[in-house]
């Protein structure tokens, strides 16, 4: 599982992949790029041996930061994930986890004030709020 957010915790884009190879990395990065839609003065992973090349190619500006406890604020932010999947027994195939995963990153960001939905109520009542907005709109 591929997960990029930004400097304020906002979730970018997700990404459940079989394999962690190049061509993984490059469509993640990609797609996150586009969403971002400028580039990062620096990108925070782990040590996996694909990724100098795939950010040098795609970011060359970026730094590339990858030491060892650098990636702590991505780990801590996907422990409800974990949390709330670990009584579910994982899922069963990768579109569906990529489903539930882009939806409980859309309502953690929603949670959070990311965006321009109900941000005037408070946090316990925000979710039902921007639903109830969405709702509406649709």
């Amino acid at each position: 599982m591929y997960r990029a957010i930004d400097q304020h915790g906002q979730v970018i884009d997700v990404l459940v992949s079989t394999r962690r190879d190049a061509a993984a990395a490059r469509r993640f990065f990609t797609r996150a790029l586009k969403v971002l839609k400028l580039a990062p003065a620096e990108v925070v992973t782990d040590a996996a041996a694909v990724y100098p090349a795939v950010l040098a190619d795609l970011v060359p500006a970026a730094w590339h930061h990858f030491q060892q406890y650098a990636n702590n604020p991505v780990e801590a932010d996907h422990s409800r994930l974990k949390h709330r999947l670990r009584p579910m027994r994982g899922l069963r195939t990768d579109r569906s986890a990529q489903t539930v995963i882009a939806g409980h990153s859309f309502v953690q960001n929603l949670r959070r004030g990311h965006y321009e939905i109900a941000p005037e109520t408070p946090a316990r009542q925000r979710v039902a709020t921007a639903f109830t907005e969405l709702a509406t709109a649709i």
